[in-house]
């Protein structure tokens, strides 16, 4: 009888399912670094370098630990003190805090765009920075990116419609890097009887007899995210004024007083959430509390849009994160786990279905940075900018939020069933995903003002304009330029149908249609200053898949193209 072999229990053995936990999420994007040079002067991509993967290094370790704790913890609502006074607070977990001293101190998200003196930058930066910085971060944490988000929209507003006294007085704070002396933002707009239809809004603002030029509000707001913020912008009816939408103001809502006491609002309740669930949302009850008017009466909901649209825009941001985490978690494990004596990259069918989780993750990324650098434009006065910045934004938020949704999912299924498991990140990730297509606008919603910027603004001829010198400027053959130059007028006849009498039921399909169309051309364009065919193979598969007809019986497609795209992004 032979001996038994020895084992020696302390060898180290590989365990058969990957965590890329610790991994910095920017130095394993290489595609993220060859396109900041596209979007950024270079000078400034290289005094950031080191921030980027400072904060890759946090969203793929700590960040993400203190995100887990956080969903785990959600905040609690404390209507009264020990002593048996009305002290309504909200209690935040540790890390959530901790997350937003990073968020709104170290990063400066918040911050960005209206300072001057952030990041050891002397001078204002591009918003591009701001969108790169939150695509790193909300792949770690997505709730607390929505207050950062209302923060600076808010900020936004406030400057380019408030009195001078009103900026004068709330923008020190608004853009401070000190949590204890930062005024937070958010914006209560939605109703029971009033979701996205504001010409229904019930809560009344009336002139406050006891202070000249200040108002009182009353009334139930039914969803408010970050309901604890130093300011809100609130839309009410001015009493007296004419029904529907010419009735509406939008006001600034201190949460505190002059004297130090709380304004005369309460929060009612917190909401039990699918997702974000680190970061609070309640119901507000509005019982005579002093605001001020934003901008002129009756042009609540056109100001408020302008609050919207730069949150649409940070919506779009994130479903790109959440989508570029879920790819990255599926790719890790795609590449280290092995089954029937193969790793999973290897074998054809999981190499086609995670080249469906990277198409679109690299679809909206391309598109954070086209409309990041289109608003930049806008706001810089450039003609026919603004016309592009208002369509690129709808389209992002309506079609990046959806795909974010199957993304993630499908990513959770790469890892199987512990991807089901909420030790992991795939559940917070699908859970979070579903918000981008409701908040700030449903699909149908954001599609019809798809159409809405088409009409008014003349949006698709400044797009349409856009697309063809992006391929002007691609290096493509005269075979994939003939096939955009095949999609491009039915694009065109598409979204013009939708923007006629009766067309709205074709929103859905022209804004899609509009979006592929966008993000191919300008993954073309990429592919020329980057200098590698890269992302020319996307825009290819792009077209191929969103565009071009295609019958769902076939036994071929297009495996170059694939196989291409496959060597880029799947093999590291």
């Amino acid at each position: 009888m032979s001996a038994r072999p020895s084992i020696d229990l302390d060898a180290p053995t590989a365990h058969p399912v990957p965590d890329q936990h610790g991994a910095n999420l920017f130095t394993t994007d290489p595609q993220l670094a060859a396109l900041l040079p596209v979007y950024l002067p270079p000078e400034l991509v290289t005094h950031l370098t080191p921030r980027f993967e400072q904060l890759g290094a946090l969203a793929g370790g700590r960040l993400d630990d203190l995100a887990g704790t956080a969903d785990k913890h959600p905040p609690e609502l404390q209507l009264r003190s020990r002593s048996g006074q009305d002290d309504p607070r909200i209690l935040k977990h540790p890390a959530y805090v901790e997350m937003e001293r990073l968020a709104f101190g170290e990063y400066a998200l918040a911050a960005i765009s209206h300072r001057s003196d952030v990041l050891g930058w002397p001078g204002q930066m591009p918003a591009t920075v701001k969108y790169v910085l939150t695509y790193l971060f909300v792949q770690a944490e997505f709730g607390l990116c929505c207050p950062v988000s209302m923060t600076d929209s808010l900020t936004r507003t406030l400057k380019k419609f408030g009195a001078p006294e009103l900026v004068e007085k709330y923008l020190p704070s608004l853009t401070s890097l000190d949590l204890d002396t930062l005024s937070q933002g958010a914006m209560f707009m939605t109703e029971q009887g009033a979701g996205s239809d504001i010409s229904a809004t019930a809560t009344r603002a009336r002139p406050d007899p006891d202070h000249p030029g200040a108002w009182l509000l009353e009334g139930d707001k039914w969803f408010c995210s970050n309901p604890d913020a130093a300011l809100a912008m609130v839309l009410a009816h001015v009493d007296g004024a004419p029904a529907g939408m010419k009735g509406v103001s939008l006001f600034l809502l201190p949460r505190d007083l002059e004297d130090g006491s709380h304004n005369r609002y309460r929060i009612v309740r917190l909401k039990d959430k699918l997702g974000t669930r680190s970061m609070a949302s309640g119901e507000i009850r509005l019982e005579g509390a002093r605001a001020y008017l934003v901008g002129e009466l009756g042009r609540g909901f056109v100001q408020m849009a302008d609050m919207v649209n730069n949150s649409r825009l940070s919506n779009g941001v994130r479903a790109a994160g959440l989508m570029r985490r879920a790819v990255s978690e599926a790719l890790h494990i795609a590449r280290h786990r092995e089954a029937f004596g193969r790793k999973l990259v290897e074998m054809p069918l999981m190499r086609r279905q995670l080249m469906k989780l990277v198409l679109p993750a690299e679809q909206a990324r391309t598109m954070v940075f086209q409309t990041a650098a289109a608003l930049r434009r806008a706001d810089a006065g450039e003609p026919g900018a603004y016309a592009l910045a208002r369509i690129l934004t709808p389209l992002i938020k309506f079609r990046a939020c959806r795909d974010a949704r199957k993304v993630t999912g499908d990513a959770m299924e790469v890892r199987g069933g512990c991807g089901y498991i909420e030790e992991w990140a795939d559940p917070r990730l699908v859970r979070d995903a579903h918000l981008g297509s409701i908040w700030e606008g449903t699909s149908n919603i954001v599609a019809l003002d798809v159409v809405r910027a088409i009409k008014r603004e003349s949006s698709l001829d400044a797009l349409m304009a856009h697309v063809d010198g992006l391929l002007g400027a691609s290096a493509m053959d005269a075979a994939l330029r003939a096939r955009f130059d095949a999609q491009l007028p039915r694009v065109r006849v598409l979204a013009e149908a939708a923007a006629a009498d009766g067309g709205d039921v074709l929103a859905r399909r022209a804004a899609s249609g509009l979006y592929h169309l966008a993000t191919a051309a300008a993954m073309a364009w990429e592919a020329a200053r980057i200098g590698t065919p890269d992302r020319l193979h996307l825009a290819g598969l792009v077209l191929q898949h969103r565009l071009e007809a295609a019958d769902p019986l076939a036994a071929a497609f297009d495996a170059p193209a694939q196989a291409a795209a496959e060597a880029v992004f799947l093999i590291p």
